[in-house]
């Protein structure tokens, strides 16, 4: 990469884009629906959906959004079924992060409306079940458009289930906390597999109902989707070090230094696990694993590189680095200094 291109801004690079540039429009028209359907929705119940600002659409707050839909391009889906898939794409985004609030006791919203902030657990639930509800019924408008075939509404809204319940099983079984720390491999193949790898696949078990793609073709294409999945969950490991100890969840960075060969690094490690009263581990030094640190990074930046090069078509090649560079801010690992290797 150029000096000036490193120093310049990701979404800046990526915007120049005409493929993002057209996925963005469908994007903003996908998004639309669900605001509209949530409305009509949620208006009989007495609660209004505040209109979304400009700042809703942008690709910073869309960014694995726009992903998908490039998938979804890159196999040839017709336009018209991409804006579909954008709108059930923000529904399955409001399930998902509806559930995550309540696990996590935060509010993220994926909806504005005028319920008070203060019942923010509620505001979570009003979210699932309104984004359930969203996704049936842009799947019935579809086919009632000819969008779609009558028969692959059940069949689509069904499906969406699927990937997320597997995912949402990894979740349960960490909820009341581990007693042993995986090595690295089994991290990667039984709790981050379920837990983000095929979450990342998940935006495609709706268009699988209905596109006639083969399942040859789209393999390649879900394996890069995977890989980025997969990536990204590592990069959270290392920023969630301390959150993961105290909460005492599987962390692929806690793992490496565990299993890992540098001595000083696990005593560090264990010195920090078996102190009482674990409220300040929020700011565990990062840094002072550094062996650890680099290897998780490599991982990281190797499944992200190649999932990207694999999603993104030979003309739109230059976009793998300033994504990169992008979701290492976005998941807040900018301050591990990694970028500079990106």
């Amino acid at each position: 990469m150029k000096p000036d291109e490193y120093h310049s801004d990701p979404i800046d690079q990526m915007l120049r884009v005409p493929t993002l540039q057209h996925l963005l429009k469908e994007l903003r028209s996908g998004l639309s629906r669900y605001w509209a359907a949530a409305g009509q929705i949620l208006k009989p119940c007495g609660v209004r959906v505040r209109p979304p600002g400009e700042s809703a659409f942008s690709l910073s707050k869309n960014f694995f959004s726009v992903l998908f839909l490039y998938s979804y391009h890159r196999m040839g889906v017709p336009r018209s079924r991409r804006v579909l898939y954008a709108a059930t794409l923000q529904c399955l985004r409001g399930m998902v992060t509806g559930c995550d609030n309540l696990l996590d006791d935060e509010y993220k919203p994926t909806l504005e409306t005028d319920i008070p902030a203060t019942g923010h657990r509620f505001r979570s639930v009003v979210d699932i079940m309104v984004s359930d509800r969203a996704l049936f019924h842009l799947l019935t408008d579809a086919a009632r458009k000819g969008e779609i075939t009558d028969d692959r509404v059940l069949a689509a809204s069904t499906a969406s289930m699927q990937t997320m319940t597997r995912s949402g099983v990894q979740e349960a079984t960490e909820e009341a906390g581990i007693d042993v720390i995986l090595a690295p491999k089994a991290i990667l193949q039984s709790i981050h597999h379920f837990k983000t790898g095929l979450l990342f696949q998940c935006p495609w078990d709706i268009p699988r109902t209905i596109e006639p793609i083969a399942q040859t073709e789209l393999a390649p294409l879900l394996e890069g989707l995977y890989r980025i999945g997969m990536g990204c969950q590592i990069l959270d490991d290392m920023v969630d070090l301390g959150p993961d100890i105290r909460a005492k969840r599987h962390n692929y960075l806690v793992s490496l230094i565990h299993h890992g060969i540098d001595p000083e690094e696990k005593k560090k490690l264990a010195r920090i696990m078996s102190i009482q009263g674990q409220g300040h581990l929020d700011a565990v030094p990062v840094h002072h694993y550094p062996q650890a640190l680099d290897q998780a990074w490599e991982t990281a930046h190797r499944l992200l590189r190649s999932g990207l090069e694999t999603l993104f078509e030979p003309p739109d090649q230059m976009l793998v680095t300033p994504a990169i560079r992008f979701l290492v801010k976005r998941i807040g690992a900018t301050a591990l200094g990694l970028e500079r290797t990106s």
